[in-house]
């Protein structure tokens, strides 16, 4: 019997008070400006709260998914046959493997603002990553569908 892969994505968007602090930088952008006049200084607010909201954005929009056969991380694409076991971190856990615990050979996907994560290990015996490690809001649901799209794809792989 063929188990079906468990669709997962997941956008590791930035907290709220980012977009916060974007507006208030674009505020600080056009008190500077303000000297200048009315119209730099509304310049300097659209402009400097567009910027910020530009970066913010960009660093918010990293995915997870797993997808045909394949982890997506970020820019990684990891087949699920390279995989090992998934180990759920809960924030203390986590926190350890980011610091004094962390491999510099891994591939780290952090996002300090998520408090849990999942270490992946690599079985891949060409690829000298010894493991993933994965900031995500659902460990145990991403490591579950790891899980199925493994058992997915051994019965291809043999």
């Amino acid at each position: 019997m063929q188990l079906s892969a468990q669709p997962y994505e997941e956008r590791l968007t930035a907290p709220r008070s980012w977009w916060l602090i974007s507006l208030l930088i674009g505020v600080s952008v056009a008190l500077v400006l303000l000297p200048f006049g009315t119209l730099p200084m509304l310049a300097g607010l659209a402009g400097g709260t567009a910027a910020m909201a530009v970066v913010v954005s960009s660093y918010g929009s990293v995915r997870i998914r797993v997808v045909g056969g394949l982890l997506v991380a970020g820019e990684a694409k990891i087949p699920v046959t390279a995989l090992g076991e998934a180990h759920v971190l809960d924030a203390e856990e986590a926190r350890a493997w980011r610091t004094h615990k962390a491999d510099t050979r891994a591939f780290l996907l952090l996002r300090a603002y998520i408090p849990g994560a999942l270490r992946v290990e690599v079985t891949d015996p060409e690829d000298p990553t010894p493991y993933l490690y994965l900031s995500t809001r659902e460990p145990e649901r991403l490591a579950e569908a790891l899980r199925a799209a493994r058992a997915a794809a051994a019965p291809e792989a043999a």
